[in-house]
């Protein structure tokens, strides 16, 4: 969720980036420059693009030419991210309403009506993480 989150926000929270060619064997990236606990971005790789935290990743193997880059991801960015992913699984699965191809139905009796909010296209649809936590998302975002 990291990945995604930061890639909205347009923000990595990067404070460097090494360029060059890594090596990641078993399961770790070989990179001097992180700590442990230290979140990271992998620029370039085949299979393992994105956010990671050093120490407690489960990479697939390679040896890629590209670049990491150093994060500090505040706490409180994290802690959205958890609480994205708990939304998203409350409300984001194909068995929740927001999945349904229908605005709004009734039938026997029973009705409902989704939420809507305007999506990156400028359509009405479903509300997605983006839209339900964007107040909490404007404050860490780039430009």
């Amino acid at each position: 969720m990291l990945t995604e989150l930061c890639q909205e926000l347009n923000n990595y929270f990067d404070k460097e980036r090494h360029f060059g060619t890594f090596t990641i064997a078993d399961g770790t990236i070989a990179a001097d420059f992180l700590v442990p606990g230290q979140y990271y971005r992998v620029v370039g790789s085949i299979f393992n693009d994105g956010v990671h935290k050093y120490g407690s990743e489960e990479l697939t193997d390679e040896i890629f030419k590209g670049s990491v880059w150093a994060l500090a991801i505040p706490a409180a960015v994290i802690n959205l991210a958890a609480e994205i992913a708990e939304w998203q699984l409350k409300y984001g699965g194909a068995d929740s309403a927001a999945m349904s191809p229908f605005q709004s139905e009734s039938f026997g009796g029973y009705s409902y009506s989704k939420g809507s909010g305007v999506t990156s296209g400028s359509t009405v649809g479903a509300v997605g993480w983006q839209t339900a936590f964007r107040s909490s998302l404007n404050r860490w975002r780039k430009l």
